[in-house]
């Protein structure tokens, strides 16, 4: 290889450092509700607002190598160019220099420390507009430092201008983006041989109005992908191929018995393993790391590991492999970068052990329940066939099917669309919603009656036993699932009854779990904290909410300490140590996909 991703981190930052740049360092990759989004999806994101106008502490040129994490074309993953997780190489001019400068920079930063041909270096530029001029002074730059006038394109606004959609008063201005031909060829025909590998955005108007200003103060923002770079200076066409993956592939070659190179479909499986194995890793070794769970940026993460799961069983090795991968990502690539990782490995290898367990149980289960909907379809074919040979198959999995996948077995939609356009299948996903909004229905109607917590009384003893259900829920998520979810309960002076969705009966073992660790957290006496607050906000400290319709703009929560928290309407109690002891007495079924838990307080 001629470079490494280590050595393109120092030559990208020695660079910027030697030009005066400070290097500020990644910030956390879970978005903090600040920018609207969950993760950190560009470079620029958090310095959005020292671009807008806020001093920044480390002063006007700044420089970094920022991780991201963007999920909407996850489908796309497994192709040799999409990353769920990847980085972005930046730096940034508040107020300081401008085009003439970093026209230049760029221009030395890719030829004469990269190395890349100057002659096959192409650029785009504003073309302007009735609003805002054409940008002849950043190509005249281009053309001046040795790129070919041939090689510098102008194009309109929605190619080369950027700027905060529906704003007024924020910077904004003309962009210049930067090509280079993928796999390197002699005679690169523009744009079809040709990727961008990074951007210069000039900040130099304020939006009005009625169009743009000049401002007094310019911007220069820049991204370049570390990833992609990493492939151009490699001479690769596949982004599977740099030292970043090199590892985690022969891992997985090795564990497998298959050819990275001769097998199609191994390669694609290799590839969306080793991503999202890595965006595991990242995630849950952040700053600000999360877990695998059903709401939020958590479920995002949740889809990614099961998704890697999925495609270890179909590449033939199990999900130990997971963890495989994940110390070569921390020990061998990240752990210099991000030495956090290193520091949490054995919690990112324990978690994604759990999740993987957690899974693997229930992808067997599921996997047999939705290959009966494929054969339903088929036998269906097969009889409107005979009956009538022009009658057109049916290619749709149903919603009610696909919802008793997601309720009973954990299946999230997309992964069951997934699952079905492998057959040649699509899935009715309106059909699936009006289930999903029938269940809440139900729910509602259930919770209605059940307005008091499932209380006869509001006597004390039956306030105990109400404070333990909160409990006995946060224990079966840890024991058995984070997908279990309270489906309804009865609470009398004498006893509790509990339903929780779960697919099978509970063995001794998780019984006796389940009851230890009620207790363990009876034992330490916890408060029991009340506090009223948006729905909004209560969703966003994952407070959970069992039946979601029934809740109002402003909720009552109850958080026992980190191991319990609901949104509740009932009556608890100050503190865990005065519940007595807890006993499970019976578990049995209560209907299809939902088991029943008798217990009481002595």
């Amino acid at each position: 290889m001629k470079i490494t991703g280590k050595e393109l981190r120092r030559k990208w930052l020695d660079f910027y450092k030697s030009k005066g740049h400070t290097d500020i360092g990644a910030v956390s990759l879970i978005g903090d509700g600040s920018t609207g989004v969950m993760f950190n999806v560009a470079g620029m994101q958090p310095l959005m607002p020292y671009l807008l106008g806020k001093p920044h502490p480390a002063g006007k040129r700044l420089c970094n190598v920022q991780g991201c994490v963007r999920t909407v074309d996850i489908d796309s993953v497994g192709d040799a160019s999409h990353f769920t997780f990847f980085e972005m190489m930046g730096n940034w001019s508040l107020g300081d220099y401008f085009k003439k400068e970093k026209t230049a920079w760029t221009f030395e930063l890719l030829t004469k420390v990269f190395g890349l041909d100057a002659d096959k270096l192409c650029t785009t530029v504003f073309e302007g507009n009735a609003s805002a001029p054409r940008d002849g002074e950043t190509a005249a730059l281009l053309i001046g430092l040795g790129i070919k006038p041939e090689h510098v394109f102008y194009l309109p606004k929605e190619d080369n201008w950027w700027e905060l959609e529906g704003t007024v008063g924020t910077p904004c201005g003309p962009d210049n983006e930067w090509f280079y031909p993928i796999g390197n060829p002699e005679n690169p025909v523009f744009p079809d041989d040709y990727v961008e590998i990074g951007n210069d955005v000039y900040m130099q108007y304020k939006k009005t109005e009625t169009g743009y200003e000049p401002l007094a103060n310019k911007n220069v923002d820049t991204g370049f992908g570390f990833d992609r770079m990493l492939l151009f200076l490699n001479g690769l066409s596949d982004g599977y191929k740099t030292d970043l993956f090199a590892g985690a592939i022969a891992k997985l070659e090795e564990l497998s018995g298959k050819s990275y190179d001769g097998d199609e479909d191994a390669r694609r499986c290799m590839r969306i393993v080793a991503d999202h194995v890595r965006t595991t890793v990242m995630l849950i070794g952040d700053a600000n790391g999360i877990l695998p769970s059903n709401v939020g940026a958590g479920y995002i993460l949740r889809r990614i590991m099961r998704r890697a799961i999925r495609y270890c069983r179909r590449l033939g090795v199990s999900a130990d492999a997971m963890s495989e991968v994940a110390r070569i990502f921390i020990h061998e690539v990240y752990g210099e970068a991000y030495p956090l990782l290193v520091e949490k490995e054995d919690y990112i290898l324990e978690e994604i052990k759990k999740e993987a367990e957690r899974f693997d149980t229930m992808l067997v289960t599921g996997m047999k329940e939705f290959e009966k909907c494929v054969q339903g379809i088929s036998r269906k074919n097969e009889f409107m066939k005979k009956q009538d040979p022009a009658y057109r198959d049916e290619t749709v999995v149903g919603g009610k099917q696909a919802f008793r996948l997601y309720d009973t077995f954990g299946f999230p939609l997309e992964l069951t669309e997934e699952l079905a356009a492998e057959r040649g299948l699509s899935v009715d996903r309106a059909g699936f919603e009006a289930a999903f909004k029938e269940h809440q229905e139900k729910s509602r109607v259930l919770a209605k009656g059940d307005a008091k917590g499932g209380l006869e009384s509001h006597s004390e003893q039956a306030t105990k036993y109400h404070t333990a259900t909160h409990l006995l829920n946060a224990a079966l998520k840890v024991v058995l699932s984070p997908d279990c979810n309270q489906k309804g309960s009865n609470i009398t002076d004498e006893r509790m009854r509990f339903d929780f969705n779960f697919e099978r009966a509970m063995t001794e073992e998780e019984i006796k779990a389940v009851e230890n660790l009620v207790n363990e957290k009876i034992k330490e006496d916890i408060p029991v904290v009340f506090r009223e607050m948006s729905l909004e906000e209560a969703r966003a400290e994952h407070f959970v909410g069992v039946f979601d319709s029934k809740y109002g703009e402003v909720v009552k929560t109850y958080a026992i300490g980190d191991f319990s928290k609901e949104m509740c309407g009932g009556p608890h109690v100050e503190r865990t140590g005065t519940l007595g002891h807890f006993k499970i007495v019976k578990e049995q079924s209560s209907s299809a996909g939902v088991r029943r838990i008798k217990a009481i307080l002595e």
